[in-house]
Order: C-alpha cells, then sequence, then structure tokens
C-alpha cells in the first residue's frame, strides 16, 4: 500500500485552500524523506520514525513555528490512515513538537488607518479609476471593521451583505459558517460600491453574484487584495493587518474575550488570547513612553 497523498489531500476539501496547500506540501515533504530512508508504506512508519524527522527538520534549520506546523500536518495526515483503517496504529498521536515563536501581531497604527480607510476628496483617487476607489473603500472597511480574513473577504456573494441590519455572512475555516455585524463606515462604503462601482467592473466572465470583482471582471483573489494594500499603505502591510488591528481593538475596549473569539470565528480560545498579550504590551509601551519615571 502506498501514502495515498491524492485521498488524503481530497479530504481537506473543507478547509481553506491555503491550508490544503500547506498540509500537502508538508506531508509530501515527509514522504520523500521516508522514501528516501526507504519506507514506502505508512503502517512501517513508527513513532521514533517521526520523532527522527522533527530532528531532521531541526538540523535543516527551520524555525520552531514551522516545525509545529509540519508536525500538525503529519498527525492529521496519520489520524486520517487510522480512521480509514489504512494503518493499525497511529503512530503521531500526541506526538510533540516545539512550540512556535511567541510572536505578537502587528497592529496598525491611528496615522496607518487614516491613509487606509479614509476616502478621498469626492471618494476619488487620482490614479484609480471611481469603480476601484469605490471597491477598494469598501473592502478595507469590511477587512478592518469585521475583523475577516482576506480568503472569506474573497468568498463574499452579494446576498452574504444585509446593508439594512448591518451584518455579513461568512463562510470561515472548516466550512463554518458564522454572521458578523459591519460598522457604519463599512456599510456605507459598501452601499456605494454595489450602487454604482461594481456595475463597471463586472463582465460575462464574472462568477454570478460575486461581491468583490477585480478589474478583469474576475472575483478578487487574496492576491487582489494584496495589491489593494500595497496601494493604499504607507508602509509595507498585509490584509491580516487589519483584523489584527480590529481584534486589537475590541479587547483594548473591554469587549469579552469569548465575545471576541466568536467574531473572528476561532475555533479555540487560545488562539483569540494572544490579543490580550497585545493590548498588554501597547499599555506598557504607552507608559514608558509616556510616564516621566518609567
Amino acid at each position: 500500500m502506498g501514502f495515498e497523498l491524492e485521498d488524503f489531500v481530497r479530504s481537506l476539501a473543507s478547509d481553506a485552500p491555503a491550508t490544503r496547500r500547506a498540509y500537502r506540501g508538508d506531508v509530501e515533504a515527509f514522504v520523500a524523506w521516508a522514501g528516501r530512508a526507504g519506507v514506502s508504506d505508512p503502517e512501517k512508519v513508527d513513532r521514533l520514525m517521526l520523532r527522527r524527522y522533527l530532528a531532521y527538520l531541526a538540523t535543516r534549520r527551520y524555525s520552531r513555528r514551522t516545525i509545529a506546523r509540519k508536525a500538525a500536518a503529519v498527525r492529521r495526515y496519520f489520524a486520517w490512515l487510522r480512521r480509514h483503517e489504512l494503518v493499525t496504529v497511529d503512530p503521531s498521536r500526541r506526538l510533540s513538537a516545539p512550540a512556535g515563536e511567541a510572536r505578537l501581531p502587528r497592529v496598525l497604527t491611528p496615522s496607518e488607518l487614516k491613509v487606509l480607510l479614509e476616502p478621498s476628496q469626492d471618494g476619488v483617487r487620482a490614479d484609480q479609476p471611481a469603480s476601484v476607489n469605490a471597491r477598494d473603500d469598501a473592502l478595507l472597511e469590511l477587512l478592518y471593521g469585521s475583523g475577516l480574513r482576506v480568503a472569506e473577504l474573497c468568498g463574499l456573494g452579494l446576498g452574504d451583505v444585509d446593508l439594512l441590519n448591518r451584518s455579513v455572512t461568512v463562510w470561515g475555516k472548516g466550512g463554518k459558517q458564522r454572521r458578523v455585524p459591519m460598522s457604519c463606515p463599512a456599510t456605507e462604503a459598501i452601499g456605494r460600491y454595489v450602487a454604482s462601482g461594481r456595475a463597471a467592473l463586472v463582465n460575462e466572465s464574472t462568477p454570478a453574484g460575486s461581491l468583490f470583482v477585480n478589474r478583469r471582471g474576475r472575483q478578487m483573489s487574496p492576491r487582489d487584495v494584496r495589491r489593494v494594500l500595497d496601494r493604499r499603505s504607507p508602509v509595507p502591510t498585509h490584509p491580516h493587518a487589519l483584523r489584527h488591528t480590529y481584534a486589537t481593538h475590541l479587547v483594548d475596549g473591554g469587549a469579552d474575550l469569548r465575545v471576541v473569539q466568536e467574531l473572528l470565528g476561532h475555533a479555540s480560545l487560545r488562539t483569540t488570547e494572544i490579543y490580550t498579550h497585545v493590548s498588554t504590551d501597547r499599555l506598557v509601551g504607552a507608559y514608558r513612553s509616556a510616564h516621566p519615571r518609567a
């Protein structure tokens, strides 16, 4: 029996495309390593071999975060094999890996947010058509105002946005659906875009009902959104920084952590807890820069 990689990848259909690519690459890398060791059957893989693989990754100078991700991919792969009775024992069960570095997410400054979100005079930016300006205003307001992942934003349809009730229905990781409130600026910006900007961008190749459309009439991709940030931001900024900023501002404002977890669509509260560290870090920074005896 082989490693059944294609069947495993098909089992990830409900995951985000980036997750599927990462898991496929990580498991393929392990299979290639095992093949060099003369192992071509997952039944022959034992726990010691997996520990040796993690040690090998460390010798290749991968970061702890990357090794932890690769270990998670291997655990998921062997759990799938065991569920489908393709192996008799799951050697990856409780396989430990070094924890990733505790890097705090970057939060945009007020001046950076202003440049990104404040519409130009009459909603027109000299270097872009009015339809593109309206779209960019809407998607940036939604990324920050509702804390969406960029893949969630790109997947939105016209029917997912409820302007009357100021809410948006989102399909998150693992195919989980959640309903998220929209800010007033986001609601207004999307209303302007849908009323006047979108029609100038769609064409016969546009997928029916897609909300955000690029200049070729196609549904926007994460790369398209990144280009919007590159045009608008005064400093290099990833779309996810808007989500981090949204979450941090909620925690700064006293929002309950469980509520923030639901709004972000996190499966675990531990993932959300990082924003309490961000807020604390910001408070300490403000104290040290402002207090005369800090």
